[in-house]
């Protein structure tokens, strides 16, 4: 008897959280506007669930109970961890094959021996990635390709056309994008800035800067030097365990 109801209840905590899914997809999918629910699954929180959708920006989450009567939008903490639970979903959710990005249309920076790797969409009048780059000339042992990104002030997308055609781009962009001095050079040269912001748009990239690191988690803003160091070593970590 006591083997038949391990058996049971073995079977109902399956059928319990089908349940769940099927009642929270239908109290929230009208709410969406639209959007069609990807996934429900449970958090470390008991009775919480994440639910996960497509909105403009990619893959969005929020949080509800089991049968979808109450819900919140905003971030998932471990406070014991100290870690955004719901950063770290929205980072490998939203993650890309670094290996799939057009590097040759990149401004490429190396600094020691590069073993550090990270891509920026970035624009040079944007506030936050000034502040970023000030974060970026701490770290030592790096390659930086810059995706030049003028969706801020396109009418000054003729600077970053400037920057592709000096004979030391790197110099060139750095000079742009931290200390605001735009090269006096021609543009004339086949800079491509409109296809970077069109690889910009398929990718989703809405927000400057946007960060991506080599296993593909993409961040949107700027971080810290410690932090940023830290996470391109985790990153160049994962990126390099086979069957990746």
């Amino acid at each position: 008897m006591i083997r038949l109801t391990y058996a049971v209840l073995g079977l109902l905590v399956p059928l319990a959280a089908a349940a769940n899914e099927q009642a929270i997809r239908q109290a929230l999918e009208p709410k969406l506007g639209g959007a069609r629910i990807e996934s429900v699954q449970p958090t470390p929180l008991p009775g919480i669930f994440e639910v996960r959708y497509a909105g403009r920006d990619g893959p969005q989450l929020l949080y509800t109970d089991a049968q979808g009567h109450y819900a919140f939008d905003g971030s998932l903490y471990d406070l014991r961890a100290n870690r955004n639970l719901t950063e770290e979903r929205l980072r490998k959710l939203s993650a890309i094959n670094f290996a799939t990005l057009p590097l040759e249309l990149a401004v490429k920076v190396q600094r020691g021996n590069g073993r550090r790797v990270l891509a920026v969409f970035s624009d040079p009048y944007c506030p936050a990635c000034q502040q970023f780059e000030k974060a970026l000339a701490e770290i030592s042992d790096i390659t930086i390709y810059y995706f030049m990104y003028p969706v801020i002030r396109p009418d000054l997308a003729d600077h970053s056309r400037a920057v592709w055609c000096a004979p030391d781009r790197g110099k060139a962009w750095l000079d742009l994008a931290l200390r605001r001095k735009p090269s006096a050079l021609a543009t004339n040269c086949d800079a491509p800035i409109d296809r970077v912001i069109e690889v910009g748009r398929s990718l989703r990239i809405n927000s400057t800067p946007t960060l991506i690191l080599a296993n593909g988690e993409r961040i949107r803003g700027g971080l810290p030097a410690a932090q940023l160091r830290e996470m391109l070593d985790a990153a160049a970590k994962e990126a390099a365990r086979p069957g990746r």
